[in-house]
């Protein structure tokens, strides 16, 4: 059973915001008492955090649709709905979200790192806060929007301080595990390793962490054997370590020739070739290995390369070549520039920028694209003329009338407000100034102009007093 995955697609959804409430407040003697209608509760957010205790994305891989809880819808009496909770993912350490065209959201390193991945979708207002001196009860209230949904892919990349790279059954495993606590599959075939290990090394007042890669092959870089698809662990690693094997058993390969090749496949994948190198000539237990480090050394070191022999079987010459890792990652660490506190830059919108804009697609058909038509849409619950009315009203004062006519926008010419897969359609007549002469004076609750009974009563009542009373004014005494 698979018990590591470095790269899944993951599917998020955010929650949907909550309906509006469109109520009038009752109470006796008071059975139009004013709009009480409440908020609905927002979304909840969909949100990417990284956690040093996750070290594998294999949960998303069995699991790949996560979804937030949506908003609650607003009730009668003011009360506004629950806002919906988040959904947060832990992810590993050095885990770079992308979409699936390639381009890179966000890389996420650190612990406590997050990223919203999805945004939950706004609460509709209710008529309680649509009402205004003009629009004193509004009989409709707005609809909650919807939560995004993001299709993304979810990339690990090992946060490490060193990463051993070499051929297949070169040492690279029984190396990590003698010089760290990590316990790595170990046996006599190539590509025993299928997954990177991580260990952790003491070196005197110095602890690193190192990185068993699995096993690179000419052509790696193109997608031959394991290469490709662990390559990406060694891009964040600082210090590169060369293991070759001076006791193979192939007559076709010798260390200088693994080391060419290997270094070929690293330079073809790109981005390494800034990071310091050591070579380490491993298996001297064995007799022909030992002769054969010793033929290689000098030529390895005209090269330029530091080169330490070792035997992981033996135990031999580790302590060596734990204390220079340990130097060199110092010296990397204090290479790096100082890390500043992540600042949130805010680029408010221009102010005199309408948003929207509008294009003539075909002949008779002119589309509004933009974020507040688009979102005023979302929000509208078209089987209320009120509501309706109220969207032609914002769209009016928006200036998207004045646009269609600059346009060329005719009577009866057809109007798409958002994207062509999920777009609103209407025929166009400027004339009857965005329907409102269909629907009459909007944001008015035609419950209001009937009479009440009790204030019906109050008249009566009144006029009777009245009458009696001008009955008596036109009285003459004998």
């Amino acid at each position: 059973m698979t018990t590591f995955v470095d790269r899944v697609e993951l599917h998020v959804a955010a929650g949907n915001g909550g309906h509006g409430c469109a109520s009038v407040h009752r109470e006796k003697f008071k059975p139009l008492g004013g709009p009480d209608g409440g908020n609905g509760g927002r979304g909840g957010d969909v949100i990417l955090t990284v956690d040093q205790s996750v070290t594998t994305l294999l949960d998303y891989h069995h699991s790949p649709h996560r979804k937030a809880t949506a908003g609650k819808p607003g009730e009668g009496g003011n009360r506004s709905g629950k806002d919906g909770q988040d959904l947060v993912l832990p992810v590993p350490d050095g885990t770079v979200i992308m979409d699936k065209t390639g381009n890179v959201l966000a890389d996420l390193v650190g612990h406590g790192t997050s990223y919203v991945a999805a945004q939950g979708g706004r609460g509709g207002l209710g008529n309680a806060a649509l009402a205004s001196a003009r629009r004193k009860a509004p009989g409709f209230a707005l609809l909650g929007e919807p939560g995004d949904l993001q299709d993304i892919v979810l990339e690990l990349k090992t946060v490490a301080d060193v990463a051993l790279v070499g051929y297949p059954s070169a040492g690279k495993s029984s190396l990590i595990s003698v010089l760290s606590a990590a316990k790595p599959k170990i046996a006599d075939y190539p590509f025993t390793t299928l997954v990177p290990n991580l260990g952790v090394v003491t070196a005197g007042g110095a602890v690193y962490t190192i990185a068993d890669v699995p096993g690179l092959i000419p052509g790696a870089s193109q997608g031959k054997g394991l290469g490709l698809e662990f390559l990406r662990h060694v891009e964040r690693c600082s210090v590169l370590v060369h293991v070759l094997d001076t006791a193979t058993l192939e007559s076709e390969r010798d260390p200088v020739s693994d080391l060419d090749i290997i270094e070929e496949e690293l330079r073809q994948y790109g981005g390494l070739g800034d990071r310091p190198r050591i070579v380490v000539l491993n298996k001297i237990d064995v007799t022909d290995g030992r002769d054969l480090a010793e033929m290689v050394r000098p030529e390895l070191e005209e090269r330029g390369y530091r080169v330490f022999e070792v035997s992981a079987v033996a135990h031999l010459g580790l302590r060596e070549l734990s204390f220079a890792l340990a130097e060199m990652v110092g010296k990397a660490r204090a290479a790096k520039p100082k890390e500043e506190a992540t600042r949130i830059v805010i680029r408010p919108k221009a102010v005199d920028d309408a948003g929207f804009a509008v294009s003539q697609e075909e002949e008779g058909l002119f589309r509004v694209r933009g974020e507040k038509p688009e979102r005023w849409v979302r929000q509208t619950d078209f089987s209320n003329d009120e509501a309706v009315g109220y969207l032609a009203d914002r769209l009016n004062r928006l200036g998207v009338e004045e646009a269609l006519m600059k346009a060329g926008a005719r009577s009866g010419d057809g109007v798409a407000i958002g994207p062509e897969e999920n777009a609103v359609v209407f025929d166009w007549e400027p004339s009857m100034m965005s329907g409102a002469e269909m629907l009459g004076r909007r944001g008015e609750d035609h419950r209001f102009e009937a009479p009440r009974p009790a204030a019906v009563r109050r008249r009566d009542r009144q006029a009777e007093r009245d009458e009696s009373q001008e009955e008596f004014d036109g009285f003459e005494p004998f």
